[in-house]
This record gives C-alpha cells, sequence and structure tokens, in this order.
C-alpha cells in the first residue's frame, strides 16, 4: 500500500542512529553559530564565521543565512566554472547531505546529464559521505576536493557565495524570516544567471556567455 520495499524500510530502520546524530549535528553547530553571531552584535558574516568555526576545529561548508531569531537557513550551490553560471542549487533548514546532493540533482536537471563533469569542493562531511559518493557515481560525476586547510583551491564558490550575500542583505544582518530570505536568494539567483553582468565574462551574464560559445566545458 505505501509502494516501499521491504528491504528499503529496514535501511531506513538502520540508519535511524546517524540520522539522529547527524540531526543533533547540526543543532549544536546551529546553536554554536547563534552564540558567535550575537558575541559580535551580528557583524559576522560567512567568511568570519566560517574562520571562527575552523579555529575551533569545526569544518563547515556552503552559505549560511542567517533569519530571524537567530536562525539559520543553508544554502549548498553549484557552479561552472566556464560560464560562472548557477547550474545548481538548494535551500534547507539543515546541512545535511541530502542538501548537497538535492543541489547537484538539479544540476543534472538543467545540464540534461553531467557524465564527465568534475566536481570540486571542499573537504565538508556532506562531500566525504557516501551518500554523496552514490550520487556522483549514478550521474557520472568525478570529484575533487581541495587541500585541507586552506579556502584558496574553492575561491570561486567563495566569492560567489559573497556577492549573493552582499547583494541581497544589502548591510543587514539577517532576513526577517525564511520565506523573506528564500524569495531575496531565488530572485538574485534568476538576475544572476541572466541579467546580471560578470566581470569575468567580459560583462556579459553567464547565460548571454553560454550563447557565445559552441561548447560548454563545465565543472563544479
Amino acid at each position: 500500500m505505501l509502494q516501499v520495499s521491504r528491504s528499503g524500510f529496514y535501511r531506513w530502520l538502520k540508519g535511524a542512529a546517524a540520522r539522529l546524530a547527524r540531526h543533533q549535528a547540526d543543532e549544536q553547530l546551529a546553536a554554536r553559530m547563534r552564540r558567535i553571531h550575537a558575541e559580535h552584535d551580528g557583524t559576522y558574516g560567512s567568511p568570519r564565521m566560517t574562520a571562527e568555526l575552523r579555529t575551533a576545529g569545526m569544518r563547515v561548508v556552503n552559505t549560511y543565512l542567517p533569519v530571524g531569531g537567530g536562525r539559520f537557513l543553508y544554502l549548498a550551490t553549484i557552479v561552472d566554472l566556464c560560464s560562472r553560471r548557477l547550474v545548481g542549487w538548494s535551500i534547507a533548514d539543515h546541512m545535511r547531505t541530502e542538501l548537497v546532493v538535492d543541489a547537484l540533482q538539479a544540476a543534472a536537471q538543467t545540464r540534461g546529464r553531467l557524465d564527465g563533469v568534475v566536481f570540486h569542493s571542499d573537504n565538508g562531511a556532506q562531500y566525504c559521505s557516501r551518500e554523496f559518493a552514490r550520487a556522483c557515481r549514478r550521474l557520472g560525476v568525478t570529484r575533487s576536493r581541495g587541500a585541507v586547510g586552506t579556502s584558496a583551491d574553492n575561491a570561486a564558490a567563495e566569492s560567489f557565495n559573497a556577492s549573493l550575500k552582499r547583494e541581497t542583505l544589502k548591510g543587514a544582518t539577517s532576513w526577517p524570516d525564511a520565506r523573506t530570505a528564500r524569495l531575496a536568494v531565488f530572485g538574485w539567483i534568476t538576475r544572476y544567471n541572466t541579467i546580471r553582468r560578470h566581470s569575468r565574462l567580459g560583462q556579459l551574464s553567464p547565460i548571454a556567455y553560454e550563447k557565445t560559445t559552441d561548447s560548454l566545458k563545465f565543472a563544479a
């Protein structure tokens, strides 16, 4: 009646402890981020927040989006390094692996296929997980991860995320609620891909730039 296989149901049961552990880790990380945010009067953006957490021995990925009440949403992005187009993204109220898998699947839908693509990321737990590895194998994606302890290898993503937050928050420390944050990010992403001029693309938007080339070589 539920269209769930017996083996799938038992896998779900077996994974209950791991899901609980991930949820608790997410809650602990969010609580720590809220404390840091409050300690610095809401002035810390993602680079300083990341540095603070890494100094404490915590590895974090993606972009955090501050919303009212000291809460956060998390944004996973996949950027084509040839055209700088955002080909896949996902927003959620957690940082579990499914967040980045959803972004990868969105990229596959945008491009039609990802066979042969090289996906570059930092060494966050989501990108090192078996679930993400399985998703990459299924889509024909080769994984690449930067050196531990440096953000230089992931500079393109860092630059993209910084621009997004700067141009959506416009100096504010947070959005009033999750819906407002989602709408702001969606609107900015649409503008970024279609009309926002990019200095690395001869002042063309990513989609306009793609129309000027016969072949796309993309990596994330």
